[in-house]
């Protein structure tokens, strides 16, 4: 092969090469060009499902199981804000078992020692919600780091992310339990600038709930609430910057930025 050749083979590699990756990843190339999002942190509960928890507390306690949810969902938050002010902190397992407690006996559900092992064990089961997977490959596209940031406890993110196959996917997984203190404390949502050694500007925070939704607004966070439940936005002078019922619309709003 002459010179010639071999300079003429070299600029078809190289031309080659720049046309497959315009023709395969120009949405990708677009987006790293416009927006100044590079890494994302999840809240757990915008990834995974709980209601398979719920909907197995009626399977244990037929016509009560319903009841025996909301108060067991509405007292394990409350907790967590509860020991914050407190300063008594226990981690987001224990607290999950002591709101269990109380709201059977606030339901008044005689409940025994194996029924309350099946419904904590729940919480180490959890799938992810329909739209999840989508939503992960455009992101994934985008180049984009992606991590979990929740009161869960590390054992429990790990057993929902394990029984997912979704080991590859979080580069972190980041329980608050690292600070000894709940959302919506700011020290709980500053673990995402320090794993990733980015801005607050450089990365979008995807929350569950409207309280946590507007904890990482008025952290600095851009914002991103996935409402579920169709709840109103909280009243607490902070407000996501966009809001969905699912994270396929995230993608979008990630390249607004």
């Amino acid at each position: 092969m002459g010179p010639r050749t071999a300079t003429n083979r070299r600029q078809f590699l190289s031309i080659a090469a720049m046309v497959a990756t315009s023709a395969i990843a120009p949405g990708f190339l677009r987006a790293q060009n416009r927006s100044a999002i590079k890494a994302v942190a999840f809240d757990a509960f915008a990834i995974f499902d709980s209601r398979s928890v719920f909907q197995l507390a009626e399977q244990l306690f037929p016509g009560r199981g319903s009841e025996l949810s909301n108060n067991w969902r509405t007292r394990q938050f409350e907790y967590t804000w509860l020991r914050n002010s407190m300063h008594r902190y226990v981690n987001f397992w224990q607290v999950t078992q002591d709101s269990l407690n109380y709201a059977s006996k606030q339901t008044k559900v005689s409940m025994d020692y194996e029924q309350n092992k099946q419904l904590m064990s729940a919480f180490l089961q959890l799938k992810p919600w329909p739209d999840v997977a989508d939503a992960i490959v455009m992101l994934q596209k985008r180049g984009l780091r992606l991590a979990l940031l929740s009161n869960m406890t590390v054992s429990m993110m790990q057993s929902c992310v394990r029984g997912s196959s979704l080991e590859k996917v979080f580069e972190f997984q980041l329980s608050t339990d690292r600070v000894q203190a709940f959302k919506p404390e700011p020290n709980t949502y500053n673990m995402a600038i320090q794993a990733f050694h980015l801005q607050k500007h450089q990365i979008a925070f995807v929350a569950f709930g409207g309280w946590d939704a507007a904890g990482a607004k008025a952290f600095g966070y851009p914002t991103y609430w996935v409402n579920r439940l169709d709840t109103p936005p909280e009243q607490l002078g902070a407000v996501a910057d966009s809001t969905g019922h699912d994270l396929l619309p995230l993608p979008d709003f990630i390249d607004s930025l």
